[in-house]
């Protein structure tokens, strides 16, 4: 029997949860002290309990047809993180040396940014080319230093996903620590080289562009504003936070599953969870086969794979076993296809 016929899809109302990380995280920068810690705690110590509490479904609910709320909520996120961003700087500004509330508000914004900006920006970047979506993702990313995320992403890892030619999946011998600091590096030179490959060399490849322009907007930062140094310190300890969130999710996403160059892919080189809080707060980025296996298919839309690998848990409970790799390999390595 078909899972889809006895249930019927959760309202879309479900995904306001996901913003209630960038409201905290707005609060704390607006009033300071202690309070720029609620991003920390929400996102790194409640959200895993969340990801538990919930539990994920027994039968993946079938997918939305109707976008419109969905749309809305996109840009929603977009302005909201505009505003995260905005009181961060605000912050920032506020403070004479670097100190312990900045670095706080510094991972608070990171966090939120990598949960909610960056998915926001992974779903908008799918969008034509110069669309209005297109360009609120490309906004989002370069407000975290990771411009060039939606040039690789579309153009490189959906082609190579789970094969010796992606940066961004990572081999079952290798942990989060050691695929940081490979994909990192990597999914930049990915980006460079699939602009050459259309013939955009030197300073007219818009990877390098993008990598000047935030030199030069952290050097009128750095020099032009009264306490530059803090907002500069500040927002690259925010970037990094982010960036090391989004590539915590790649390495998860496809961590162990490989495939041959000339082999097709199919929903078994994806990890998938139907845990009920990193589907609602995430827009749906766990049902990640089916995100693979038509790009272009909005997040409402997309089917569930039950049949897939299934993580452990949802997105953030996974995250402090997945920085201990002997934790990580017991709780994973029986799930992965070639050993179940």
């Amino acid at each position: 029997m078909d899972v889809h016929t006895e249930l019927k899809p959760e309202p879309w109302i479900v995904h306001l949860l996901g913003l209630i990380s960038p409201i905290l995280v707005i609060i704390g920068n607006v009033i300071g002290g202690i309070y720029t810690s609620m991003g920390v705690i929400f996102i790194w110590i409640i959200c895993p309990f969340l990801d538990i509490f919930f539990g994920k479904s027994s039968k993946p609910r079938p997918p939305r047809e109707s976008g419109l709320p969905f749309e809305v909520l996109l840009w929603v996120h977009g302005i909201m993180h505009i505003v995260v961003i905005s009181t961060f700087f605000y912050f920032s500004s506020q403070q004479s040396d670097i100190n312990r509330w900045l670095i706080t508000a510094s991972l608070s914004t990171g966090l939120v940014s990598g949960a909610s900006a960056i998915v926001t920006a992974h779903e908008l970047g799918h969008k034509k080319p110069k669309s209005p979506g297109w360009l609120l993702a490309r906004f989002l990313l370069f407000s975290v230093h990771y411009p060039h995320f939606t040039t690789e992403h579309n153009h490189n890892h959906h082609r190579w996903v789970a094969t010796e030619k992606d940066s961004a999946s990572a081999k079952e011998e290798e942990n989060v620590w050691k695929f940081w600091l490979h994909t990192i590096p990597g999914q930049f030179m990915s980006s460079v080289n699939v602009h050459r490959s259309k013939g955009r060399y030197g300073f007219n490849n818009p990877s390098y562009q993008g990598l000047f322009l935030q030199i030069f907007v952290t050097m009128i930062l750095f020099f032009g504003l009264t306490n530059g140094s803090t907002i500069v310190f500040g927002w690259f300890l925010a970037s990094i936070i982010a960036i090391l969130t989004l590539e915590y999710v790649n390495y998860i996403r496809h961590w162990g599953l490989r495939r041959n160059v000339d082999e097709r892919q199919t929903q078994m080189h994806s990890w998938n969870t139907e845990a009920r809080w990193s589907r609602w707060s995430l827009l749906e980025l766990t049902r990640h086969s089916d995100h693979h296996l038509k790009a272009s298919t909005p997040f409402w839309k997309l089917q569930p794979h039950p049949d897939a690998p299934e993580l452990p848990a949802g997105y953030y409970a996974c995250w402090w076993p997945c920085l201990i790799p002997p934790l990580w390999r017991k709780l994973a390595s029986p799930r992965l296809p070639h050993r179940s």
